[in-house]
């Protein structure tokens, strides 16, 4: 169908403002408004009005503002169309004319609707009357109010193969079967689906029965019943109590995900309105969705046993992708072995809202399981570890959310060895830009840059400065212990380059570790018993590239400084790359796409070059400045 706008203008004008949201919220008369206390926020001061003649309300305290269709959309979370239905039956208008098949479908629809709502009315009766004694006593114990139960509408199945059949009889037994309500077997009769059960209805968005669950009187199996799939219920896309506590989550300012039906009644009886479920399933990406709807960082409350943690690390896997800035999840840690039902009947709403208010982040959650999943005692194991945490970080689709999870992992993983690292390697972890020692009482000025040096950027970066940084290391190899972490992060292109490379660490570490500190004399006297001799004494020719920590009488402290420059410019260089070619081809792949944000991609494809620029003059500035240093000496000494 096609929503006009003038349908659109006529529907708000018949729907009276106050009158919708006064049904969940208190307003009081204000001159020609109505005010109260926003259902968006938490204030205690009335800063929320409705204008019925202009018809819109808006919250003076968070800006909250709509009309009659997005109160519905916002504040009860309904889709647009399921808003706008609402609203036409409301005001008594007929929606557009659909074309036959919607029309058959929405026909169809009506019918099962009416079969759940008559169903829901007769397992309630049930409940309530003799057969349901022993599904009282079951609520009973469970510490379920009788209003509570009322609320939710929860009811009672017979253990009967027949009884719900007969009772809605008239609606005939396909019906009843597309419903879910009966078993069809072919060659055979039907037969009630739910017998022995307590009752629980499942609604939609718009509060309407659409399928039931069913828990197990006594013993037997399976503890937990569902209806199956029909057309009006899609497991995957279906959150029980999705319908109440839209508008609880929004006074709340917050939604919670349990695992269980009973766990949503038993938090709704203490207070907590806001809490939802899955049916039975894993998290979907559509229950995401929906969730993220009305919070940008749902918090999942999962029972405290193993299935119920291995349930909340699943749906943090599931959610990765979709993350985007400021959504995420958070995730409380139950006791061992019990689920919110428990805790609240056990130890009070208190003790439940105390877990909640420190709810832990999806990046910790992420974090620590992957740690504690396997040893990590060998070099092989740290490796893995780092995989699985990069793996993670990769699989989010949002370019600034993935860097920021890499950099965070990244992060975390060198403070978990920071310990280690300072054991055997002494000296204090470098801060780019400190200077310190006798450098700091001379600096030669840096004169324009040279040929030579604007030649480094031009004949590719990452192989001369590699070739150089092996040459400072292998002058300098105390300093390999400093930068452990970043030098066994990088490849090297060149084959003899990378053996070399890891040659001269294993060496380091190896000395390291038997107490000793391995100079760059020994260092070489160790290789020219190998097959490096000759490719470590030609990257210390002086027609290499020039640097302070190439050259052998180098003041040490700048040696130091400046390669640690060098090592940072060096692992920062791909990373830039990186960015900028797959900001390049973003923009190719939308080259015909109107809508694409071509002024945000244009300005991040020239802050990208600008830093490519910037790291190539930063090496240039440190090869000019080298050179200037010598340039200097040569002149004091003549």
């Amino acid at each position: 169908m096609t929503l006009t706008p003038q349908f659109l203008d006529e529907l708000r004008a018949r729907t009276l403002l106050s009158a919708l949201i006064g049904r969940t919220t208190k307003l009081q008369k204000a001159g020609k408004e109505y005010r109260a206390c926003c259902p968006f926020h938490n204030e205690k001061t009335p800063s929320f009005y409705v204008n019925d003649d202009k018809g819109f309300y808006h919250c003076f305290g968070c800006s909250a503002h709509g009309d009659a269709i997005k109160w519905l959309t916002d504040q009860r979370g309904l889709p647009f169309m399921d808003a706008v239905k609402e609203l036409a039956q409301a005001a008594g208008m007929e929606l557009p004319a659909m074309d036959r098949q919607s029309a058959e479908k929405a026909e169809r629809a009506k019918g099962l609707h009416e079969v759940c709502a008559d169903a829901a009315s007769w397992f309630t009766d049930q409940l309530n009357g003799i057969a349901g004694t022993e599904a009282r006593a079951v609520l009973e114990r469970r510490g379920i109010k009788a209003s509570t139960a009322k609320e939710f509408a929860l009811g009672f199945a017979p253990d009967s193969r027949g009884k719900l059949k007969d009772a809605l009889k008239d609606y005939g037994d396909p019906l009843l079967v597309e419903s879910g309500l009966l078993i069809s077997v072919e060659g055979k009769e039907s037969y009630d689906r739910f017998r022995g059960r307590l009752m629980i209805p499942i609604r939609d968005p718009r509060g309407r029965t659409v399928a039931f669950g069913g828990r197990i009187i006594g013993d037997g199996e399976p503890k937990y019943l569902n209806s199956p799939e029909t057309p009006l219920f899609d497991k995957g896309r279906t959150l029980y109590n999705l319908d109440r506590a839209a508008a609880a989550s929004r006074k709340a300012g917050r939604i919670l995900v349990v695992e269980g039906y009973m766990d949503v009644i038993a938090l709704a009886q203490a207070g907590f309105g806001e809490a939802v479920a899955p049916l039975g399933t894993a998290l979907t990406e559509a229950q995401l969705e929906r969730l993220w709807r009305l919070s940008d960082v749902p918090i999942l409350c999962f029972d405290g046993d193993s299935a119920g943690q291995k349930a909340a690390i699943r749906a943090a896997n599931r959610a990765m992708p979709m993350l985007g800035p400021g959504r995420s999840l958070a995730f409380v840690t139950l006791p061992q072995g019990q689920d919110p039902d428990d805790l609240v009947r056990a130890k009070g709403p208190a003790a439940f809202e105390a877990l909640v208010q420190a709810a832990e982040p999806l990046v910790d959650r992420l974090w620590t399981h992957e740690r504690d999943a396997e040893p990590l005692d060998t070099p092989e194991q740290k490796a893995g570890f780092k995989r699985r945490f990069t793996d993670l970080a990769n699989a989010i689709a949002d370019q600034d959310v993935r860097t920021e999870y890499l950099a965070e992992f990244r992060r975390r993983f060198d403070k978990m060895y920071e310990k280690e690292r300072k054991e055997w390697a002494p000296r204090p972890p470098f801060v780019p830009g400190k200077r310190g020692g006798p450098r700091d009482k001379w600096k030669p000025p840096i004169g324009p840059v040279t040929d030579y040096a604007k030649s480094v950027g031009a004949t590719g970066i990452d192989r001369i400065l590699a070739k150089a940084i092996l040459a400072g290391l292998i002058r300098h190899p105390a300093e390999i212990a400093r930068h452990m972490e970043v030098l066994g992060s990088l490849k090297l292109a060149d084959d003899a380059l990378a053996k070399l490379f890891e040659a001269v660490v294993n060496l380091a570490i190896k000395d390291a570790n038997n107490g000793g500190a391995l100079d760059s004399e020994g260092l070489l006297t160790i290789l020219a018993s190998s097959e490096f001799d000759i490719i470590a004494h030609d990257l210390l020719r002086a027609d290499q590239l020039s640097c302070s920590f190439t050259q052998k009488d180098a003041e040490p402290q700048r040696a130091r400084d400046d390669l640690d420059e060098a090592i940072a410019i060096l692992v920062s260089r791909p990373e830039v790359d990186a960015a900028l070619a797959e900001a390049t081809a973003t923009m190719k792949a939308h080259y015909s796409d109107a809508t694409f944000d071509w002024d945000g991609a244009f300005e991040k494809q020239v802050a990208l070059v600008k830093e490519q620029q910037a790291l190539d003059a930063r090496l240039a500035n440190l090869v000019q400045a080298n050179e200037d240093a010598r340039a200097f000496s040569t002149e004091g000494n003549e």
